[in-house]
């Protein structure tokens, strides 16, 4: 927690008036009793309606101070730790954007997600309360004992008796219930977990009728979460029941012994009534103080795994200068590259080699595994090699800045993904100076034109979170122009027209080879027909270039390529046989 106050320096006046105005408030509250007493013992003994209407316009003004003191503590609450949370959300969101993928791969996108959303929410919720309560409840059951004894010091000693015995109660209950909530609170997280995993996989699970095992699953997951909710629910219930008890038997004893001080002529009725509603004081603010402190518990709980989370440090750092330009045609090189996730145990490449002129087609092709989208994601630094070098233009990626290498690269992946917006919006995403004629330009040689042209509104046409209301296909077309937009150096097809058929594939590849710019082009495509006409074909099988070269060459040279070949034409074979 030490480290997220940074973000509260520029709500420190807040954090400083907040409790403030709460302590004034409660100065104000331990005020009311003694005039209470006064009503009793002097406007109701002598019957003095003047002197009753005096002191209740007392009250009502203490009572109006004391709800403007409320409100102002509460504004400047919320304004500190809304300030504080936004922040900090701020904060994470640009750091989890700058970790690597190898990092976002171990964290776990629902992790992050659960810690920008639930636990900084947690954390600005026990907040908004700690600048409220956090002082008022202490100040007010020391108040009210320290006034109870200017009352009456024999009388007093029964709040000296009560007060710890309810602390016992009050704490005790507490600190059972902490790590119990935290139980809750991870089984609450395995509920979100199978929620999410149901939510986003929902047409899986209906193509493979699953819903009565996963509603299975989901029932008992919830049933164990209620079970733990209830024992600590029956628990926690305890607290008001056992603390009313005490309290009242402590207030027994005090109009006991008040009474007895009454008939004696020691107190007056007004004063055992004032000791009385300081009693009833201090049991209000223990309560509220032990939920408060069990909801700051969890807020630091939250607090610690934001705080973990901003703690993870990227493994990827890029140069502050561009390198040193050197004239070369070679614009790609792989030098006996090696590559593992963080998660994986085999490496997913070992031993790759090979050399890309500038505006040469590079295909890839391999078996489901064999790490060709790894291969790729090595170019723009996506993730880094564990082992060997890769050189643009002779620099190692590693000299380049990440913004201008990633410039240089446009990137198709293989799930296309669109933004919630328009067309033109995510076509920006490429170029954000791009003119209507150079969209038109990226829409046609993506074969994606006709998808625009037919939408009443054109490129502002509306496109759905995750470019829900498209086809594959289209969506596949869109992201290739968006990646054509940028006029990149680099060009990379992770296997982006899988949803096309092939006169679309066709004709997607010619306005390629035709573009002005002439990027080095890598396609990677489980079909062949993709890649036949590739200047280079490196062929991958478990994480290893099994073969290099043009078509012909590989038909000659490589078994695995003729393998993959012939299972996609046998009936062409068979017809020329």
């Amino acid at each position: 927690m030490k480290k997220l106050w940074k973000y509260m320096r520029d709500y420190r006046r807040e954090g400083i008036l907040a409790p403030l105005f709460k302590l004034l408030e409660a100065s104000l509250e331990l005020l009311v009793p003694l005039v209470m007493a006064q009503i009793i013992d002097t406007g109701i003994a002598n019957g003095d309606r003047g002197f009753i209407l005096s002191r209740c316009g007392i009250l009502a003004a203490l009572a109006a101070v004391g709800l403007v003191c409320s409100i102002t503590a509460q504004y400047f609450a919320a304004k500190a730790s809304v300030g504080f949370a936004a922040k900090l959300r701020s904060t994470l969101f640009k750091h989890i954007q700058s970790l690597s993928y190898s990092k976002l791969d171990t964290q776990g996108t629902g992790t992050l997600i659960a810690r920008i959303t639930g636990d900084i929410n947690q954390v600005q919720s026990g907040m908004n309360l700690a600048l409220r309560l956090l002082l008022r409840s202490p100040f007010v059951v020391f108040g009210a004992m320290i006034m109870a004894f200017t009352i009456d010091v024999k009388a007093a000693l029964m709040f000296v008796v009560t007060i710890p015995l309810l602390s016992i109660v009050v704490f005790g209950i507490m600190l059972w219930s902490i790590p119990m909530y935290k139980k809750v609170q991870a089984r609450l997280d395995k509920v979100l977990g199978i929620t999410r995993e149901n939510l986003s996989g929902v047409r899986v699970i209906r193509a493979f009728c699953k819903e009565d095992e996963e509603r299975r699953e989901f029932g008992e997951r919830n049933a164990a979460l209620t079970k733990l909710q209830l024992i600590v629910g029956r628990v926690s219930a305890a607290m008001n029941p056992a603390t009313y008890i005490m309290i009242n038997l402590g207030i027994a004893v005090l109009i006991y012994v008040g009474a007895l001080r009454v008939d004696s002529g020691i107190l007056t009725q007004g004063q055992v009534v004032a000791l009385y509603n300081y009693m009833s004081q201090i049991l209000v603010e223990l309560v509220k103080l032990a939920s408060l402190i069990i909801t700051i518990t969890k807020a630091l709980a939250c607090a610690g795994r934001v705080s973990a989370a901003l703690d993870v440090e990227s493994d990827m750092h890029g140069a502050d200068t561009m390198p040193k330009e050197i004239d070369t045609d070679e614009e790609v090189r792989f030098e006996n590259v090696e590559f593992g996730y963080a998660t994986g145990g085999e490496p997913a490449l070992s031993g790759i080699s090979f050399s890309v002129k500038k505006g040469e087609t590079m295909g890839i092709i391999g078996g489901t595994g064999s790490g060709k989208s790894s291969l790729v994601s090595l170019i723009p630094r996506f993730y880094d090699a564990t082992g060997g070098h890769v050189y643009i233009k002779e620099n190692d990626v590693k000299d380049y800045p990440l913004g201008a290498l990633r410039e240089m690269v446009g990137m198709v992946p293989q799930k296309a993904v669109l933004f919630k917006g328009t067309i033109r919006e995510n076509l920006r995403w490429g170029n954000a100076d791009a003119t209507e004629e150079e969209m038109e330009r990226a829409l046609s040689d993506a074969q994606a034109l006709e998808i625009v042209k037919a939408k009443p509104e054109g490129l502002d046409s509306p496109v759905a979170q995750n470019g829900k209301n498209l086809s594959g296909g289209q969506r596949q077309r869109l992201t290739i122009a968006r990646a054509l937009i940028k006029k990149p150096e680099i060009l990379i097809l992770d296997d982006s027209a899988s949803a096309l058929d092939y006169a679309t594939d066709l004709a997607l590849r010619r306005s390629l080879a035709a573009l002005s710019y002439k990027p080095t082009v890598f396609i990677v495509s489980q079909r062949a027909s993709s890649i036949l006409h590739a200047d280079k074909i490196a062929v991958l099988d478990e994480g290893k270039m099994v073969g290099l070269g043009t078509h012909d060459e590989l038909m000659q040279t490589c078994p695995v390529y003729r393998e993959i070949y012939y299972s996609q034409y046998e009936q062409e074979v068979k017809r020329d046989a």
